[in-house]
């Protein structure tokens, strides 16, 4: 039964009975028996009075509890919209690599102090969270990711190469190579981390090193979610 229903029917409820109560008191044939009736009769509205206190406050709550199921039902409606969207899951990934088609083979540093290595070619970026334009990925969905990267060293004189993936400022993995009297060399790393919404990740060259790169793309950054938490 709504609760609108139950205060209207508590409402019948006293007003019947007053009415009764009323009755009785006009019927009583003593002034004694007239007395017990009246005080009968106001006790009885005092209840009455309590009833109704009660049928409002019970209207009130009646009405909060329509408007939060609006809110949930609205809730559910967008949560079902967003699985639709996304195919039940968040999709999380990129992949780049250091230089731009066209550009001519070289080096990429030394510099005086440490920087984020700028991946501007982008061959993928599911979710947008990689920002070529700094090269740092910035998470969007809390959950645990995996990250790539790769490196070339320098054939020529020092100094010699070292790049870190770094997380919010703080180095996790490296990559290091020194130069010898051998051809170029490269390396790679890779690490499974948790991260919260807005936390940084990107590859570091440190200060006073350098990578080498051309056309074949030996310098890459790469990630993806692989499962929400």
């Amino acid at each position: 039964m709504m609760l609108q229903e139950r205060f209207q029917k508590a409402l019948r409820m006293k007003g019947i009975a007053v009415f009764l109560l009323a009755l009785c008191c006009c019927l009583s044939g003593t002034q004694g028996d007239c007395e017990v009736s009246c005080s009968l009769m106001k006790e009885l509205t005092s209840i009455g009075e309590k009833l109704g206190a009660m049928g409002e406050k019970l209207g009130t709550m009646g009405d909060n509890l329509r408007l939060m199921e609006t809110r949930l039902q609205t809730s559910e409606n967008e949560v079902e919209e967003l699985k639709r969207l996304t195919g039940g899951r968040p999709k999380v990934a990129f992949s780049a690599t250091l230089r731009e088609t066209g550009d001519a083979a070289g080096n990429t540093g030394p510099f005086t102090i440490p920087i984020p290595l700028q991946y501007k070619k982008v061959f993928s970026n599911t979710g947008s969270s990689y920002n070529p334009a700094t090269g740092i990925f910035t998470a969007t969905v809390k959950g645990m990711y995996y990250f790539h990267f790769t490196m070339m060293n320098n054939l020529n004189a020092p100094p010699n190469s070292v790049v870190c993936l770094t997380k919010n400022g703080q180095r996790l993995v490296s990559v290091w190579d020194t130069v010898g009297t051998d051809a170029h060399d490269s390396g790679s790393n890779a690490v499974v981390i948790p991260l919260e919404v807005g936390d940084n990740v990107y590859v570091e060259l440190p200060a006073s090193r350098l990578v080498h790169d051309d056309i074949m793309n030996y310098n890459t950054f790469s990630g993806f979610l692989l499962f929400p938490m």
